[in-house]
């Protein structure tokens, strides 16, 4: 039976590569077309301004008025969420600002401060466990540091006769110090102890004690390095030993255990929680409790991790659709990396206060609120931009100089001394600049020159971020800002300090080339990957006239011929966020862990946060269709309905119309084929999928009857496999599009 699904997987996935390449997509006449019925338009507003349809929902939309649900979606705040609120309420690092979760979720550089004696330890227990932890991590490296270097040799010494140390211990130091760097930085990353290698080392103690003393060769002393290894493997098994002795005792006992360990125990019992053992050591605990343990591990990761929760669960189960679809596009516009630096505690300030409020607001109010961004100013490095002739560089002193002139007038002197040398290390920054014309507002082809973006990139000098460490707040520094005049596309911007960015700032958002361009990515994100010049024309005069108003950009494009024209239909390739969060919805599954489908997002080569380049993710299908990518695609989808996604529970009896099961596997098949696509599945994937599950069971040796003749072809008559059939819609050519 696996063989011929797999057999009818592949099929499906070549269907899928020939068919959700938007260039094969047969489009009809518009002008001839008479446009969809109520259930398609039902349809196709759900997959284009939700992460697609529930059960039900299609039905809901019709009666409601497809014009009017639309409508609703364009207000989120006249729609109700609080079952999306209960689902969240769990993850605690979503309701901390920015200093708090530095605090909780220490870095390296908050460790080390606590370390040196600069800051207080925590006197909470479980935060100074967190703590702990990562000083004892921060320890172990400072030895493995250590031990690396090389001791001078003594004068006196004289010349080693004994075998040399083993060749791989230099290598060891090396190879340990990485592992402590990236255990620090990601935890996840570290590999399990070597259990079989303890194996060998015991039995090979067997064996030499079954060896003549007199004989026996000399035991080679072992290195510092080699004893702390050694040390270190035998604190792992430990370890391993107490979290599989801790996982049956009650949640609350076993935690407490946890946090009365040693600061050396609980490192090594960190480092156990890893994998397979750590989910079901988390078992029954509660929301703070498990946060502690996690951040044993990695303190920042927890952040991410959560974060990533708490978008997939807004994806799957938000009844404000539309806001979320716009919080993603948004955020993937005004892309920032997680992987970089303390961004991590920066992410969930960043879409939660800045990106998600201003969604379907002014264009500016959101440009304007990215720019001053402690997340944006790190990413793109604007923070340390230094003005060439500002006063930092001038080395001018902080505080202004009091001069006096004739009859002994004050005054004062801003700029300090005129022939101090610049300080090594300062300069300006032109990654903002360029990155504000180039993917924020104008586009690649919007006009402006390298000139342009260097006067840009002087008039933000100044705008930085206060206390890295503590959770970072913008702050506008006057003694980095480049003074003078600036001419940034033709205008004379006079020298203004912040309000010079400002001003810049509503110029772009003001700009019909922005207008343009910002049209253009909303009709391909719900259009087409080429939207017609026509409506992106429309969209633009809109953005101009309403002052970049995007509601009332959407609602001149999703009231437009273009958006309902029959060619649009299922044209849409999904991204991988996309084809997840609507298998997920399509199944009506009920999720109680959304890490697992976050590391499926991982498999598919879109990380949560994940995207490096300012460019964030493409929302086109030349990035996401191949083999490899559909491949991935359908073992997720079989995965899913067949239960083996942990935290992730779908009923394929209830999806199949019971209970009871239907009684056989064309009924199964219909009746999903129409709650998972809404029936709009080619005849080509339908008689697929019906002979394969017509077809008999392949063996080796067919079995005969009694006189010997090879038993008929098999009807439709064993018990259907519903998980399977629901699988392989999920995997379709149809369902691969919006």
């Amino acid at each position: 039976m696996k063989s011929s699904i797999s057999r009818l997987a592949l099929f499906l996935l070549c269907l899928s590569l020939a068919c959700t390449v938007p260039q094969l997509l047969a489009k009809k006449d518009s002008k001839a077309d008479p446009g969809p019925n109520e259930q398609k338009r039902a349809v196709h507003a759900l997959n284009r301004l939700t992460f697609g349809p529930r059960p039900g929902d299609v039905q809901q939309v019709m009666a409601m008025g497809v014009d009017r649900w639309i409508d609703l979606q364009l207000h989120p705040d006249k729609i109700q969420d609080n079952a999306l609120d209960a689902r969240l309420a769990p993850l605690r690092t979503l309701h901390m600002n920015s200093r708090q979760l530095a605090e909780n979720f220490p870095d390296n550089q908050m460790i080390k401060q606590v370390y040196d004696g600069k800051r207080p330890m925590p006197s909470d227990p479980a935060l100074k466990a967190v703590y702990q932890v990562q000083i004892a991590r921060y320890q172990d490296k400072l030895e493995a540091r250590e031990q690396k270097e090389p001791a001078a040799p003594l004068a006196s010494a004289p010349a080693a006769t004994s075998a040399p140390a083993d060749s791989g211990a230099a290598d060891g130091a090396k190879t340990a110090e990485e592992l402590a760097a990236a255990a620090a930085a990601s935890p996840e990353s570290m590999p399990p102890p070597d259990i079989g290698s303890m194996n060998e080392m015991n039995a090979g103690k067997g064996d030499a004690a079954a060896v003549s003393e007199d004989i026996a060769p000399p035991k080679r002393k072992l290195s510092p390095q080699e004893e702390a290894e050694a040390r270190a493997r035998e604190d792992r098994l430990y370890a391993d030993l107490k979290v599989t002795s801790l996982a049956d005792v009650p949640p609350d006992e076993r935690y407490k255990k946890v946090l009365a360990m040693s600061a050396d125990e609980q490192l090594a019992f960190a480092d156990s929680l890893k994998g397979g053992k750590g989910q079901e050591f988390f078992n029954g605990l509660d929301p703070k409790q498990k946060e502690t343990l996690q951040a044993m591990n990695n303190p920042q990761q927890v952040v991410v991790q959560e974060l990533s929760e708490a978008k997939l669960l807004r994806s799957i189960y938000s009844e404000r659709q539309l806001e979320e679809v716009m919080t993603d596009f948004w955020f993937n516009h005004f892309n920032v990396f997680a992987g970089k630096g303390p961004e991590r505690l920066l992410l969930t300030n960043y879409e939660q206060e800045v990106i998600r409020p201003h969604s379907l607001g002014k264009f500016e109010d959101l440009l304007m609120a990215t720019a001053k961004s402690p997340a944006m100013l790190f990413y793109l490095d604007n923070w340390m931009s230094v003005g060439p002739n500002s006063l930092q560089a001038m080395g001018a002193p902080a505080r202004p100089v009091v001069r006096y002139g004739p009859y002994g007038r004050p005054h004062v002197v801003p700029g300090g001394n005129p022939n101090a040398k610049r300080k090594q290390g300062s300069g300006l920054n032109e990654n903002y600049g360029r990155e504000l014309l180039e993917l924020h507002t104008l586009s690649v082809n919007g006009g402006y020159s390298q000139r342009d973006v260097t006067e840009v990139a002087k008039v933000f000098t100044g705008w930085t971020i206060e206390k890295v460490a503590d959770g970072a707040t913008f702050r506008y520094d006057p003694r980095t800002h480049e003074p003078g005049p600036k001419f940034v596309l033709g205008h004379h911007i006079k020298p203004k300090g912040e309000d010079e960015g400002k001003e810049v700032l509503h110029m772009l958002a003001t700009s019909p080339q922005t207008a343009h361009f910002i049209s253009l990515k909303l009709a391909q994100r719900f259009v087409s990957d080429d939207p017609p010049p026509a409506l992106v024309d429309r969209m633009a005069k809109t953005f101009e006239k309403k002052k970049g108003d995007i509601r009332e950009v959407l609602s001149t494009l999703f009231h437009s011929p273009e958006f309902w024209a029959d060619g649009t239909y299922r044209a849409k390739v999904k991204t991988p966020l996309e084809f997840i969060a609507s298998a997920v919805r399509a199944t009506g599954a009920d999720v109680q862990d959304a890490l697992p489908l976050a590391r499926q997002l991982n498999n598919m080569g879109m990380p949560l946060y994940g995207a490096q380049p300012p460019t964030g993710y493409s929302m086109k299908a030349e990035t996401w269709v191949s083999s490899s990518a559909l491949l991935t695609r359908m073992n997720f989808a079989l995965a899913l309905t067949a239960g083996k996604v942990h935290g992730v529970n779908v009923d394929t009896v209830q999806l199949a119309g019971g209970p009871p099961p239907p009684p056989d596997a064309n009924t199964t098949l219909s009746t999903m084929e129409a709650k998972l696509l809404a029936d709009d599945v080619s005849k080509q994937t339908h008689d697929s999928i019906v002979a394969q599950l017509q077809a008999p069971p392949k063996s080796s040796a067919q079995p005969q009857n009694e006189n010997g003749a090879k038993p008929k072809k098999q009807e439709a008559s064993r018990p259907p496999d519903a998980s399977t059939i629901a699988g392989l819609l999920l995997g379709s050519p149809e369902f691969q599009r919006r």
